[in-house]
């Protein structure tokens, strides 16, 4: 059986925070487990070779996870990827919005403005987990291990995983960091004994941040929208896409994404090139036959990736969870068993800024015991 003081499970923001803070104050004595074969969970940046080669890849990254942050409101993470030395923009709104009431003409109007700003990373959100990922041991992250059982003995816990191709391993460890979403950690791993009835009724009712989404990116040469004074905005009653914006980048392809609003359950059992076909049709629609060819395009629906969503999460709708315990209090489980991903946030449950919270958190209780 191998030994670490620490497990973390999940290897997205939150975990590999909870690593991250772990290494820098000089803790080696962990283990990251991550079901995925590649760290980030739901931040998720696809690339695009740019036609530039003096541009680095990372100009033509388009999230289809999370996108923005809000320095103001958020000043740990602002303060965070600014120690990563990460690259920010202010997301383009520059121009008119469309609003689409209806299946004839979109109306035009004056675009919406956040206060305060939304902001990017050139890079895409990938550019955070690649900047903390460089400060975590490669030796301490297990890639495509799915933990399938923690057992609570009397002087450690038993964490089993299994990779891919069926192989166990077993570890003993004093605490464990849970970065994963509830409701998944409630479903896919048993825990022995058995969690009180609480604790497992509270993690199946708490939502698991873009489970319910679905979001679109079409890449293009140039900002064909903004020759017309149109800022990539738009508002849509009709769909697919129920709220759409602009996703270019500085020095690199432009870009436009969108939330689908087709429920789930429908996008289950639509093929890709139909529901992308659809998309592209409404481009073209709101912004013209130039939307009609994109260089690249892509889709995501997040409720059909299994280490996202449960049956429960495309029920909810697309609400950001409300936060609950982080730990639990009862024996045998006291101060060993910390939930440290976004949904156990205190200020921003379902958001970046959550996951860094949440993850400095947990660290700070397990180093205080």
């Amino acid at each position: 059986m191998h030994q670490a003081r620490i497990a973390i499970i999940g290897g997205g923001i939150s975990g590999l925070y909870a690593a991250y803070l772990l290494q820098s104050q000089g803790i080696s004595d962990y283990v990251l487990f991550e079901a995925r074969e590649r760290l980030g969970g739901r931040v998720l940046s696809v690339g695009l070779a740019s036609t530039d080669e003096a541009l680095p890849v990372q100009t033509n990254r388009f999230d289809l996870g999370p996108s923005w942050f809000w320095p103001d409101y958020q000043p740990q993470l602002d303060k965070l990827i600014t120690e990563l030395g990460l690259v920010r923009f202010v997301q383009p709104t520059q121009g008119d919005m469309l609003i689409e009431r209806d299946a004839v003409i979109p109306a035009r109007t004056t675009g919406y403005f956040s206060s305060p700003a939304s902001i990017r990373l050139l890079g895409g959100m990938t550019a955070l987990v690649d900047a903390l990922a460089t400060g975590v041991h490669p030796d301490n992250v297990r890639i495509g291990q799915t933990v399938r059982r923690i057992h609570a003995r009397e002087h450690h816990m038993q964490v089993e995983c299994e990779s891919p191709d069926g192989n166990r391993e077993s570890w003993a460890v004093e605490k464990v960091l849970l970065a994963a979403p509830p409701r998944l950690l409630a479903q896919d791993i048993q825990f022995l004994p058995a969690l009180p009835t609480s604790v497992v009724r509270q993690w199946r009712n708490t939502s698991t941040w873009m489970a319910p989404h679905a979001k679109y990116v079409a890449v293009f040469e140039s900002a064909f929208w903004s020759e017309t004074g149109l800022s990539g905005q738009a508002r849509s009653a009709v769909g697919p896409m129920v709220e759409i914006h602009d996703a270019s980048s500085p020095g690199g392809h432009a870009a436009l994404f969108g939330f689908i609003g087709i429920p789930a359950a429908t996008r289950n059992v639509m093929p890709k090139e139909q529901l992308q076909a659809m998309c592209r049709a409404q481009l073209v629609l709101l912004f013209g036959p130039g939307a009609a060819m994109p260089v690249a395009e892509f889709l995501k629906d997040w409720a059909q990736d299994p280490l996202t969503s449960v049956a429960q999460d495309l029920l909810d709708g697309a609400q950001h969870p409300i936060s609950l315990d982080a730990s639990v209090d009862s024996s045998p489980w006291a101060g060993r068993l910390i939930g440290i991903g976004s949904e156990w946030s205190p200020q921003f449950p379902g958001y970046i800024a959550g996951a860094i919270e949440s993850a400095a958190l947990g660290v700070h209780l397990v180093l205080q015991k």
